[in-house]
């Protein structure tokens, strides 16, 4: 059984006033999910990603039509 809990994080470019979102990637090795909540309500639901499609979306937020990091 793992009991591993979730080290959740906002991105450092979440200086918004609290309108951002926190994932914990610390549980894509074990458990083959990647939660992510809202930072406002962080005992609501939280939206489990796959990794690879996170990761997807993360290169996405990076590509130039979206402004990239």
């Amino acid at each position: 059984m793992n009991t591993q809990a979730p080290r959740w994080f906002t991105s450092s470019y979440s200086e918004n006033g609290g309108q951002c979102v926190e994932v914990a990637t610390n549980l894509a090795a074990t458990h083959g999910t990647v939660p992510v909540r809202d930072s406002k309500n962080q005992s609501g639901p939280a939206l489990n990603v796959r990794p690879a499609a996170f990761s997807t979306f993360l290169t996405a937020l990076n590509s130039p039509e979206f402004g990239g990091f």
